[in-house]
């Protein structure tokens, strides 16, 4: 009998008719109509995960922004330089530019060893004939290098002789290479490239200059620390911009999901806010456990196993939460038998504790006793520690463990519970999921 409900209309109240629900049996002849077991559970693919797909259009839209930025930033500083009219402040500044042009040109990378080298002495000839005002272009590698000896004296210049002979030789190697078909490996050509950057800057530097030629050397470092500068800024203003960028993206996902969605993904929950959090009361399996844990247990399907039961056993099922090396794990399974059969818990443990060893839990320390709590139940346990690989920071970490084992006839209940040692928390949420457990009764098909 559904009561008068009051209802205001028009700030009067009034009254519904009371009313009669009948609710009719449905009438099963079990004679006539068959039983059947409960269905079993029916795997469904899991729906494609378009967050990964968010995060990775957002990310490269973030890359193009910068490389887009970059070569803005790059162009528009191409154009102020075109502008301002490149005329060089000296021989030295000549050259290098000149030596830049070159390696840009990648001949020898192309095959064309010989057409680098006549670039390459060309424009080292042509520098020491503007600089130390030498007849360079028409002499030979020889003749350039007795009328260069002969320069450094009579002009004071302070260059070694070591820094002579290896751009003599550098000089002869370009001579076999014009004249000799000669094919220098990579490595020689690039050390034949350093050699002379390192002979012109150190000539440059040797050559006694008056006044207004330190004035224009100046000037010409003055040069090179814009185009230092505005290497920076190419990159600094980009990288500056996607970071940024990337704040934005993490700050609107953390609003949106929440702390708890990002640490069950990524960073993971400590111990202590597991035990602070709100807890979680189920029952899992057949014979099922009841039990209160930090986060629900997700069920994990071995088809193998399944598929390939022995004749007596009616299913199995197991549940867990975290990893061999988390602040915290939680596993647990159960056994159905089809008749009464009664598990023998000691081999059980044994099994399982084999079963960690295999899944990389190594130099185990193990104590075994026959456990009852508070409320009766009774069982096996195994306790201690052992070391374990931690994937993701490649390192050996302790952790300590409690197997539980309880047998009734036609079915068992097994529950590991596994914490790091020197986690106090850990330790606590293990005492309140035991505190928690209750064991409900098998129930064989005989």
């Amino acid at each position: 009998m559904v009561p008068p409900l009051q209802v205001v209309i028009n700030n009067k109240i009034t009254k519904t008719d009371s009313f009669t629900v009948v609710v009719n049996n449905v009438v099963v002849d079990t004679l006539k109509q068959q039983l059947y077991d409960i269905k079993p559970i029916v795997s469904v693919e899991e729906p494609f995960n378009y967050e990964w797909l968010y995060w990775i259009l957002a990310l490269l839209a973030i890359a193009a922004i910068g490389f887009g930025l970059y070569y803005f930033i790059k162009n528009r500083q191409d154009k102020q330089n075109k502008v301002e009219e490149e005329l060089f402040a000296s021989p030295i500044e000549k050259a290098l530019n000149q030596l830049q042009v070159l390696e840009k040109k990648e001949l020898w990378q192309k095959g064309e060893t010989k057409a680098y080298y006549s670039e390459l002495t060309d424009i080292t000839r042509t520098y020491i004939e503007e600089a130390v005002e030498v007849p360079a272009m028409e002499s030979t590698s020889g003749e350039l290098y007795e009328s260069l000896i002969v320069a450094v004296r009579q002009k004071n210049i302070k260059l070694n002789r070591e820094t002579l002979e290896r751009f003599k030789r550098v000089m002869a190697t370009a001579d076999l290479v014009k004249f000799a078909k000669s094919k220098p490996l990579d490595f020689e050509i690039e050390n034949d490239k350093r050699i002379i950057d390192s002979f012109l800057m150190s000539l440059d530097k040797a050559i006694p200059r008056t006044d207004e030629e330190a004035e224009n050397q100046f000037a010409e470092e003055l040069k090179r620390k814009k185009e230092k500068k505005q290497k920076m800024q190419r990159l600094a203003i980009p990288l500056g911009v996607m970071a940024f960028l990337m704040m934005i993206v993490l700050t609107f996902f953390l609003v949106s999901k929440g702390t708890t969605y990002i640490r069950d993904k990524w960073v993971g929950h400590s111990a202590k806010s597991l035990l602070e959090g709100e807890w979680v009361t189920s029952d899992y399996g057949d014979p099922a456990i009841i039990v209160s844990t930090p986060k629900v247990l997700k069920r994990i399907v071995d088809e193998k196993t399944q598929n390939n039961l022995p004749a007596h056993i009616k299913g199995t099922a197991m549940f867990s939460y975290g990893s061999l090396t988390d602040n915290f794990s939680i596993t647990l399974k159960t056994i159905a038998f089809k008749d009464t059969t009664q598990l023998d818990i000691s081999q059980a443990a044994e099994r399982e504790l084999r079963q960690a060893e295999l899944l990389g839990a190594h130099n185990m320390v193990v104590q075994t006793d026959d456990y009852e709590d508070p409320k009766g139940i009774t069982g096996k346990r195994a306790q201690g520690t052992f070391t374990a690989l931690n994937q993701v920071t490649k390192e050996e970490e302790k952790m300590k463990y409690m197997l539980l084992v309880f047998a009734q006839k036609g079915g068992a209940q097994i529950l590991w519970l596994i914490s790091r040692e020197d986690d106090q928390y850990a330790a606590e949420v293990m005492d309140k999921v035991l505190d928690s457990v209750e064991l409900k009764k098998a129930i064989p098909n005989d």
